[in-house]
């Protein structure tokens, strides 16, 4: 530490007695307390400078604390009204853009969810084949045999199916049941 750090102490350039005890934001203003328990608060926007009185040792008296630990400073009860600020209403502004980003992914997220998806078209004709997806562990071969079709059938009427690569959920079109009539 070096040997000027005493002057950043409050003990150094305080006078006798006086303590810091708060800080009001909304102000900017630090608040003390001398040795009598008068409070005084500081000049707006500086640590330190001509103190004013704010109240009277008499006036002073403990604020209780309340539940979740908050305690208000000696002077927020009794600070005129010339010392409370009025919010800034620009400050809203910068915040415009976030909340606009924000909106916008919520209403895309919206329309993805509440989109209908309509099945693909069936490239299967409608007269002479039926459609038929696709099943997880199905083989080409086995699809034949549970439709009483030979491979050399399926295989033709799909010419652009590979059954080495054949993926669930895509659709090959299978010869239509012969219906006998007698």
């Amino acid at each position: 530490m070096s040997r000027w750090s005493q002057y950043d102490e409050d003990s150094y350039r305080l006078p006798e007695g006086m303590e810091r005890i708060g800080y009001d934001s909304d102000t900017g203003r630090y608040i003390f307390r001398d040795g009598d328990g008068s409070v005084w608060q500081g000049p707006e926007g500086a640590e330190y400078g001509e103190m004013t009185r704010v109240s009277a040792p008499d006036e002073a008296q403990e604020t209780p604390m309340r539940s979740d630990g908050y305690q208000q400073l000696a002077t927020d009860n009794t600070a005129p009204l010339a010392f409370r600020h009025r919010v800034n209403t620009n400050a809203y502004r910068t915040l415009a853009p976030f909340f606009l980003l924000i909106g916008v992914v919520l209403l895309l997220v919206w329309k993805f969810t509440s989109y209908e998806w309509s099945p693909p078209l069936s490239p299967c004709s409608a007269n002479a084949t039926s459609p038929y997806m696709v099943q997880p562990g199905d083989y080409c071969w086995e699809i034949a045999r549970a439709h009483n079709c030979t491979l050399e059938e399926l295989e033709s009427l799909n010419p652009e199916v590979d059954c080495n690569t054949l993926r669930p959920g895509s659709t090959v079109c299978l010869p239509k049941a012969v219906t006998s009539t007698v």
